[in-house]
C-alpha cells in the first residue's frame, strides 16, 4: 500500500511531509506507517498520570472509525514529555513503542518487530526499531531521537 511519504527530523522534532519535484514523495514501505504510528497520540488509560496535570487523555479521532471495538492507533509517548531520564522511564518508551507497532504483526505486515531504547546522551532517548517481513528478511530498520523526555 502507498502512502504519501512522511519524514522524522531527529534535530527539530518534527515531521514534515516530503517532496518529489512539485509533487508529493510516497512511501511504499514502512517508514511511514512507523512514524504515524508513533507520532499519532494513543489514549492515556485510566490510572495515567496525565504530565499536564488536566484530563485530557488524547486519542486520536481516526479510532472512531475501527472496525474492532477499543482498537486504537498511535502510541502513548505523549506521557513521557515531563519524565525524568530514568530506566522506568525507557521502559515505559520501549513498551509504548512495542505496543503501538504491535499491529504489524497482527496485520501480517511483519514478523517480528523489535525495539530497543537508550539514554542519548543527557538530553533524551534513542529509539531504534527494526522490523522483520513475514519472510524473515529485514523490512526497515529505524532510528528516533526523542529530546523532549529531557
Amino acid at each position: 500500500m502507498t502512502d504519501v511519504r512522511l519524514s522524522w527530523n531527529n534535530e527539530t522534532q518534527t515531521v514534515d511531509l516530503v517532496m518529489a519535484g512539485p509533487d508529493l514523495a510516497t512511501d511504499d514501505g514502512l517508514e511511514t506507517a512507523v512514524i504515524m504510528s508513533l507520532g499519532t497520540d494513543a489514549p492515556a488509560g485510566s490510572d495515567d498520570k496525565i504530565p499536564d496535570g488536566s484530563d485530557d487523555g488524547r486519542g486520536w479521532w481516526g479510532d472512531a472509525f475501527h472496525d474492532a471495538a477499543g482498537d486504537v492507533d498511535g502510541s502513548q509517548y505523549w506521557l513521557l514529555s515531563r519524565e525524568k531520564l530514568t530506566s522506568e522511564a525507557l521502559l515505559k518508551a520501549r513498551n509504548y513503542a512495542e505496543k503501538a507497532l504491535a499491529w504489524l504483526v497482527t496485520d501480517l505486515v511483519a514478523s517480528k518487530v523489535t525495539v530497543t531504547v537508550e539514554l542519548w546522551g543527557d538530553e533524551g532517548a534513542i529509539a531504534v526499531i527494526q522490523i522483520l517481513k513475514p519472510d524473515g528478511n529485514l523490512a526497515g530498520k529505524y532510528t528516533f531521537i526523542w529530546k523532549a523526555m529531557a
